[in-house]
């Protein structure tokens, strides 16, 4: 389940990409893409939310049960 919210999130921000062919090979930017590591940066920011919160909800019920 969480690899598939992760999935989820990655495909949703576009990050993930395909595996290229030779001839999708183009020259670099010489400076990164600002929108890349926007999205790269809210992914991974994504991602420690929906970690932290699944930590905390199963913290929250073990206290309950017990």
């Amino acid at each position: 389940m969480r690899l598939l919210a992760l999935e989820l999130i990655l495909s949703l921000l576009d990050v993930r990409g395909h595996i290229p062919r030779f001839d999708d090979f183009r020259p670099a930017p010489a400076t990164p893409a600002a929108a890349g590591v926007v999205r790269a940066l809210a992914a991974a920011i994504a991602v420690f939310v929906v970690l932290s919160l699944a930590i905390w909800g199963t913290v929250w019920l073990a206290v309950h049960l017990l």
